[in-house]
């Protein structure tokens, strides 16, 4: 199956680092079932701490669906509302996310 490498950008609140890396240790198991059933793997998500800002790469299927096309999932809207004290969000709670181009690639 072929698979598609995605990455986006997010912003984390001041001070809110050890938070967001507490909330991701501890991940609902409903939400990774979630993302894999919709073909997403190999999800990392990395912090630049000198402007809070998050760095997600994730690989999808080709007929799959990014994390951020699941935001009409009841799971993905719980988890939003849960993590929307600690990220820039946006009016429904989805966190303010901006696609990143590819530049280089190497395999």
């Amino acid at each position: 199956m072929y698979m598609t490498k995605i990455a986006f950008k997010m912003k984390l609140m001041p001070g809110c680092r050890a938070e967001y890396k507490r909330r991701h240790d501890t991940i609902w198991p409903e939400l990774v079932e979630l993302l894999r059933e919709s073909g997403i793997s190999d999800y990392t998500i990395f912090l630049d701490e000198e402007n809070n800002t998050l760095f997600a790469v994730q690989r999808q299927e080709s007929k799959g669906r990014s994390s951020q096309e699941l935001g009409s999932n009841p799971i993905v809207q719980r988890w939003w509302a849960y993590m929307a004290d600690i990220m820039e969000t946006n009016a429904d709670n989805s966190p303010v996310s901006v696609p990143l181009t590819p530049i280089f690639h190497l395999e």
